[in-house]
């Protein structure tokens, strides 16, 4: 084994940029501490190879899904389970590790804590006991990251000397110091670009211009992720719902622009929203930036995903394309640059106590409870004029929407669905606010002279696409139906060319007459010899909640069908759910227990057993959103 690295390493798996931004949080306040070698680090740019090399390291983490890792993480995580690495293999590594999650869900910061037992497993040494941040928690996962990342100095002032040389103190002491930019722009004449098209042709035809735009993002995409796989015209956009009911779901129908959709059941379908050109336009006003001009972003560190120099894009392109000034929140470290930028004192004052420890609270209140935008908080402190290339650093990256597709290929060759809640709420100050994507998919056209092209990358889902010969039981209420709603489309096709096994599908919603959505669908192949049919060996099963004085969801609806469900498990059925990631997976999960237990006549405790062995098996599955 080669020399320990004496520095600091910040590994961070990210799948929203929360993990990312408390990573450079990390990195920055290790500097802060004295420490001269600190390296920042998206897993997926880590060799987990040359990890027993490092002497320190601080993971932070974020939960997806049910407990899944990050999709930066799955390779690192597949590494470190290897069976060949030995109960030393990371002798003399000391670790720290910080999850992020949400105690909403079933398996609450389950990376984190994983990843903890794994490393300790490996024979490294923790620091600190890890830390479990909760955006349940009245100031988010802050809450928990400030007394953690004050422990953590001050246990590595204590051991390492020499490399963390100061402790929390010092952190608290240099807020008034302001930290070198990451990023420089470098701004081209117009008269030296060769300019191909208009903004708006180069926003909705050009994959070149967004790849370029985006790979030059410090959200440090990707070549995958920055190229869209493909560009989509919308031919279709049907409200699902009433149109007095308070909830709007529209099914969208999508069309390829010049390549062919290849995807399976079960699959992912992103998209790069458009942003309001009208609140780009007022963001550059404000910074006082020119939009015609031409910018090349360049990291001022080596920055190895740039091995092919890429840029420059119009300055108006790049704001439109990677930099969410309209809809995501800025981040903490925002409002920290920002009070070295403002003249005005009672700003600069207001500004440091939002970045201070005692602010903390207040400031969720103002910024993330509210949700207030990038926009909105430069115009709330009118004297703060901050560089662009601060800019481009601390603006929240316009990140792309996923969506679970509705839609079988075999049903509709060249052509995609999905089904989307039309997302709006009230803040606590009693401001209306939108979802950015799904308003704008909302409000196009598709018989639109001009047509917009949209930008979209398809993804694999966590539904596997199951064959005509596995039984089915699958539970989708409201807008979790859709990824069924292509696993009954696939299942009509396959039955025409042979047999198929019973899908036994449960749907729930408030109102029959409000928001049954896909009703005729679900009817259709419900009956006679249909697949969804009881002659079929399936069903079709609806709850209504509001309907009656008391509520019935969806695990009152299984319970009722104990037998049937039972039955199906006994012939090798599969579990599907999708849906709400509150209580659903909670819910259906308990009642499918109690069926195990009753029908199978063993304890609560046994059937719990019986379900995870289910799950071990790759028979039961969740996709669940917040």
């Amino acid at each position: 084994m080669g020399e320990k690295r004496l520095g600091l390493l910040v590994l961070y798996a990210s799948q929203t940029g929360n993990a990312m931004d408390a990573g450079e949080r990390v990195g920055r306040e290790a500097e802060r501490c004295g420490c001269s070698s600190v390296e920042v680090l998206s897993m997926d740019a880590f060799d987990p190879d040359c990890l027993p090399l490092e002497l320190i390291v601080i993971f932070v983490v974020s939960t997806t899904g049910q407990g899944d890792v990050p999709d930066s993480m799955k390779e690192f995580w597949k590494f470190l389970l290897r069976r060949n690495l030995g109960h030393q293999w990371l002798h003399g590594l000391h670790y720290a590790v910080f999850g992020l999650g949400d105690s909403g869900y079933q398996k609450y910061n389950f990376t984190a804590k994983k990843l903890d037992k794994r490393l300790l497993d490996l024979g490294a040494t923790p620091i600190i006991e890890k830390g479990l941040g909760d955006d349940q928690h009245r100031s988010g996962y802050e809450g928990a990251l400030d007394p953690w990342l004050s422990s953590l100095w001050s246990a590595l002032n204590q051991t390492f000397p020499t490399i963390i040389s100061s402790d929390s103190e010092s952190v608290l002491s240099q807020i008034g110091t302001l930290d070198q930019a990451k990023f420089q722009i470098i701004y081209h004449g117009s008269d030296n670009v060769q300019q191909s098209s208009s903004i708006m042709e180069d926003y909705n035809n050009n994959e070149k211009v967004i790849e370029e735009a985006r790979l030059m993002s410090p959200a440090r995409y990707s070549h995958d992720d920055s190229r869209p796989h493909h560009f989509l015209k919308m031919i279709v956009n049907q409200r699902l719902t009433q149109v007095d009911y308070e909830r709007d779901v529209r099914h969208f129908e999508f069309e390829a622009h010049s390549s062919s959709i290849d995807y399976q059941v079960g699959d992912v379908l992103e998209i790069l929203p458009s942003q309001d050109l009208v609140a780009v336009d007022a963001f550059i006003q404000r910074c006082h930036l020119d939009p015609e001009c031409y910018i090349t972003v360049q990291p001022k560190s080596v920055d190895k995903r740039l091995n092919d120099v890429v840029g420059p894009v119009k300055l108006r392109t790049f704001v439109a394309l990677t930099m969410d000034i309209a809809s995501a929140s800025p981040r903490r470290y925002f409002f920290e640059v920002m009070s070295f930028f403002a003249t005005a004192e009672h700003e600069k004052e207001r500004l440091q106590y939002f970045a201070s420890a005692e602010g903390r609270d207040d400031l969720y209140q103002y910024n993330q409870k509210e949700r207030r935008t990038v926009l909105e908080v430069l115009e709330d402190f009118p004297s703060v004029q901050l560089p662009f290339e601060w800019l481009v650093q601390l603006v929240p990256p316009l990140k792309t929407r996923a969506f679970s597709i509705s839609s079988s290929p075999l049903a509709h060759p060249n052509q995609v669905h999905i089904t989307v809640s039309i997302v709006s709420w009230m803040t606590p100050y009693k401001r209306k606010k939108y979802g950015l994507c799904s308003t704008w998919l909302a409000g196009l056209d598709p018989h639109s002279s001009t047509g917009v092209y949209i930008p979209a990358w398809i993804r694999r889902g966590l539904l596997p696409p199951p064959p005509p010969s596995l039984p089915l039981i699958l539970v989708g209420p409201g807008t979790g139906c859709a990824p069924f709603r292509a696993f009954v489309e696939e299942r009509a096709v396959q039955s025409l060319k042979g047999p198929t096994a019973p899908v036994l599908f449960f749907f729930g919603c408030r109102n029959e007459d409000k928001d049954f959505l896909y009703k005729d669908f679900w009817f259709s192949h419900a009956q006679e010899h249909g697949v969804l049919s009881a002659q079929h060996g399936g069903g079709f099963s609806v709850a209504f909640s509001r309907d009656q004085p008391h509520k019935i969801y969806v695990q009152h609806k299984i319970k009722e069908e104990s037998e049937k469900v039972f039955r199906l498990l006994g012939e090798g059925a599969s579990i599907y759910i999708a849906g709400s990631s509150t209580k659903l997976p909670a819910d259906v999960t308990s009642a499918i227990e109690e069926i195990i237990s009753k029908e199978a006549g063993i304890t609560k405790e046994s059937a719990v057993l019986w379900l995870r062995r289910l799950e071990k098996a790759g028979r039961f599955y969740i996709e669940a959103w917040s």
